[in-house]
Order: structure tokens, then sequence, then C-alpha cells
């Protein structure tokens, strides 16, 4: 793909992010998430493969159809209360269209089978902008109209995110898919306080696209697409691998790593809020996440095989590249967590 075309998309992407979170209106709203959809899809086919196809194809039909579903939410409340504001969308009809929409948009179970595929037919880079930017704008949506959401319904899809999160991501050997399943359990989470502390929301996620992004950037540092690329990377890149194994312990939420802090907030604020069960089962799918993470981190740094490598020249095609990204992100995604008491 040429530069200018890349400056274009990147660009478009970038400016249907920010017109939807700075839109009050629905029908501006729709638009920077049409803008969103339709730049991102050239970035994701660009390998000329048929499981890129076939991903930018499973991406464009599920975020048409979710755009779909907001504009007819918004459509809907417009017809009974007569005004498009985002802020005074008060139909309970159009406000569960308008969940189930946004809860697609982003991956929330139970619409989340669409977001594996897509990473996993993606380069790690663009998995990259899928898992993190491309959420922006359903977030900027789902924070001006959180007063108005269903808790229920919201509770509900968290606690089955971040079930099958951990479950479904037990059996994956994909780096790209192992990332897929920790975003949707992380968005569970996310889904758990939307509308009941809509501050400790934005930390959590601002602390997700802080270490899915360190993560990404070292598999992409590290060129591992899978579990055995990963068991042979401390050869070409020791630093890097061990780093790798501090940031995959914080997207598990262990102390005293930052992926604790939101966890923490989140579990506390449920207690307060007499949600011991959600809470529960919050703390315990966690478990599920974490056992996948130890396992990455096992074959990656914990164990290592009594030769250098299996793979013998694999220290040859090392490539110089820049990490000045994971220099910036990395001590945020690892070493925040003394400061929660400023931070919240």
């Amino acid at each position: 793909m040429s530069p200018m075309t890349m400056t274009i998309l990147m660009s478009s992407i970038a400016t249907g992010t920010i017109i939807t979170a700075s839109s009050h209106h629905w029908l501006m709203a729709w638009i920077g998430l049409e803008m969103n959809t339709l730049a991102i899809i050239p970035m994701i086919s660009k390998q000329h493969h048929p499981r890129a196809t076939e991903a930018a194809t499973k991406y464009f039909l599920t975020q048409a159809a979710a755009s779909a579903m907001i504009l007819f939410a918004s459509t809907t409340n417009a017809w009974q209360m007569g005004s498009w504001d985002i802020t005074n969308t008060t139909n309970p009809t159009a406000n569960m269209l308008l969940t189930m929409a946004l809860a697609m948009k982003l991956g929330l179970a139970p619409m989340h089978f669409w977001l594996p595929e897509v990473l996993q037919g993606s380069t790690i880079k663009t998995a990259l902008i899928i898992s993190t930017w491309q959420k922006l704008a359903p977030m900027a949506l789902i924070f001006t109209t959180s007063n108005n959401l269903p808790t229920t319904i919201l509770l509900t899809m968290a606690m089955v995110s971040t079930l099958i999160g951990g479950w479904a991501g037990l059996n994956q050997t994909q780096t790209r898919k192992i990332m897929a399943y920790s975003s949707i359990a992380h968005l569970g989470w996310m889904a758990s306080i939307m509308t009941i502390m809509p501050n400790i929301f934005m930390l959590n996620l601002v602390l997700y696209l802080l270490m899915t992004t360190s993560m990404f950037y070292t598999l992409i540092l590290l060129n591992s697409k899978n579990i055995k690329d990963l068991a042979t990377s401390p050869t070409t890149s020791p630093t890097t691998t061990a780093i790798s194994m501090l940031t995959l312990l914080s997207l598990g939420g262990l102390p005293p790593l930052t992926g604790f802090m939101p966890k923490w907030l989140i579990l506390e604020e449920l207690t307060m809020q007499n949600l011991t069960l959600t809470a529960t089962i919050l703390a315990m799918s966690t478990l599920l996440s974490l056992f996948f993470y130890l396992r990455l981190s096992y074959s990656t740094t914990i164990t290592l095989a009594p030769n250098t490598t299996t793979t013998k020249h694999k220290w040859r095609f090392k490539q110089p590249k820049n990490s000045l990204l994971l220099t910036m992100t990395l001590p945020m995604s690892l070493l925040m967590l003394p400061i929660t008491p400023i931070m919240c």
C-alpha cells in the first residue's frame, strides 16, 4: 500500500472517531462511525489473501448492521421524543437497540463472534488498530449516553463477556486470537461499570488501551504470530521477551502491576452497590483469563529450551525496529498502581 493511500486511510480513521466523539447530533455520530468502518476495510484486506478478504467482509457486515441499528434507534427516539440530541435519548426501546448496536460494534458477548476472526485475518498492526483506536468512537457514544442505558442488560453482557473471553481463550495458540479474547474480557469489565461509575469506566478504558498497545507492539517487535514463535523469541530479543511477560501479567490483573488497578476499583464499586454476585462472577472469570496469560508467560520466558532455540537460523533474521512507542507506553502499562488515589 502506497504511503499516500495509507495517510488518507489513517486520516479518515482519526477524523471519523473525532467526529463521533465531538458530535451532539445522531446523524453526525453515524457519519463518523461509517467513515471509521470504510477506512479500516482496505487496511484489513490489503494482504490480498482469502483470509484477509473474509475478515474484511465479516467486519464490514457486522459494522454496517450495527450502524444501521444505531440509525434506527436514533430515528425511533426522534420519532417518539422529537429530539436528535445524543444526550436526550430517553426512549426505552431506542436505548435497548442502541445498547445492542454498540455492543456489536465493540465485540461484547454475545455479539463477539466477529472479533477473533477479523483479528486473525488481519496483520498485527491492523489488529492493533481494531483492538484500540476502533473502540474509541463507540465508547464515546456509551460515555455520552451512560445515564440512559439499561444497567441490567449491560451487567448481563459484562458477565457473559468475561466468562467467554476467559473460557474461549484457553484453547487458542494464535497470539492475535488470544488478544481478541483478552479484549472481549476487558470490555466485559468496562461494561459492568459503564452506567454505575463513568469515571472508573474511562480510567479502565485508558489503561486497557495502554496495556493492549504495549502487548501488540511487543508482538510486532518479536514478529510472533503464535505461541511457538514466542517460545523462540528470547534468542532474538531477550529484553523485549522479558518485558512481554510483565505486560501479560499486567493484562491479567496481577498486583503490583497497573492492570490490577481497574479490577480493584470496579470490584470495590460493585460491592458498594450491593452487586456482590456480579463482582464474584467477574473475579472468578478473571482466573480463566489469567490462566492463558500465565501460559503465554510460561512458554515465553519462564521455561527455556536446553539449547538456544529449535529454529537454527532465527537469530540471523533479526531486524532493527524502532521501539519508541513501546518505551512510551510500557512504564504506564506496568507501574501506575501506586498513583491510584490520585487518578480516581
